[in-house]
């Protein structure tokens, strides 16, 4: 007698999936104002001037150019060629020196213990195989080094914004949520006897917009995610995730008059190398 075994995703064509995801709209227009994020994680991983720093699905550049800021070496890989090329250009406009590579997370190019720091803001957390992009982030930092990581809480807006979606186009079957990055018990099982410590801050960053039908359409047009979603849906489908993504913003929004201000929470998490 044999036991049927559940049906394993089919990670090249996941992959293939992401990359459109992530290649569709304009992601630099989502991620520019996220900027807050990376400075507070750079200051969170103590970066030190010389420091060797990777910043793993560096979207815009934002956390790449944040460490340079504090005259680091840096790195920014990323699996989106046009998020690369927008990357470097924002460096350069800043006069950094900034290394851009196209990579995949769950394989990265770079020999083992490369890095006095690996970061990730809002990007690791995307990979379908958590397990696979984590023993990465451990193998390419070296012993004593600080991995540090900036992750949506599953509770938060955005965890919501993603179950929304999620209601209206399923994610692929047998990819686990991204947000559970967001979670310290989730980042203890994925970096575990490979880090000596693990120091997590639950932070908010702040959504301000015009209004919830100016958001809506602004991440119609321009986030990878709800760009696909819309996308893959007819017109009545499109209708429905527009308001469903209305109500869900107005019930977040704490600004009191017709602008749209939604606090979101994330997990910024510090571990330092065994």
């Amino acid at each position: 007698m044999t036991t049927e075994q559940p049906h394993a995703p089919d990670i090249a064509a996941v992959k293939e999936r992401m990359h459109k995801v992530w290649t569709s709209g304009e992601y630099a227009r989502i991620g520019n104002p996220l900027v807050i994020i990376g400075e507070l994680l750079c200051e969170a991983a103590d970066l030190r001037s010389g420091d060797t720093v990777l910043d793993v699905a560096t979207g815009s550049g934002n956390t790449a150019i944040s460490a340079a800021r504090r005259f680091c070496e840096v790195t920014g890989m990323d699996l989106a060629p046009e998020s690369i090329e927008h990357a470097r250009k924002r460096a350069e406009a800043e006069g950094m020196e900034i290394t851009f590579d196209v990579g995949d997370a769950e394989e990265m190019p770079y020999p083992d213990a490369s890095f006095d720091a690996v970061l990730s803001t809002l990007g690791v957390m995307f990979c379908p195989r958590q397990e696979k992009a984590a023993d990465e982030l451990l193998r390419v930092c070296r012993s004593g080094g600080r991995i540090g990581l900036a992750n949506w809480t599953p509770d938060g807006f955005i965890g919501d914004m993603f179950r929304t979606i999620g209601k209206h186009v399923p994610p692929p079957p047998g990819i686990k949520p991204p947000p559970l990055w967001g979670t310290e018990e989730r980042l203890e099982e994925l970096l575990g006897e490979g880090v000596s410590s693990l120091e997590a801050k639950r932070r908010s960053y702040v959504f301000r917009y015009p209004s919830a039908e100016y958001f809506v359409e602004y991440f119609r047009d321009y986030y990878g995610p709800t760009v696909r979603a819309f996308a893959a849906l007819d017109p009545d489908g499109r209708e429905a995730l527009a308001k469903d993504l209305k109500d869900l913003l107005e019930s977040w929004n704490t600004s009191g008059d017709d602008t749209l201000v939604v606090s979101s929470d994330y997990l910024e998490a510090v571990a330092v190398r065994r």
